[in-house]
């Protein structure tokens, strides 16, 4: 399971909505509704935010062991 926990963090402490920076990273809106869910989006637009935002992988997106999962699900 992935999470964008560190993204959404950065937006906020940045003083981002979730909108604009859809916008600048430009992301198409279902794609975005998947990071919403914490769900995998392809390499390329992992890219995107980074260099739109100047960032690494490791400060928009992190690994969830799957038991993690299993637990937030219970």
């Amino acid at each position: 399971m992935v999470s964008y926990k560190p993204l959404f963090r950065y937006c906020l402490e940045h003083d981002i909505s979730k909108t604009q920076c859809r916008k600048m990273c430009g992301i198409s809106p279902n794609t975005w509704t998947k990071i919403n869910r914490n769900e995998e989006v392809s390499m390329p637009v992992l890219n995107k935010i980074c260099a739109a935002l100047d960032l690494s992988y490791g400060d928009i997106i992190e690994y969830l062991p799957d038991k993690t999962k299993e637990e937030m699900e219970n």
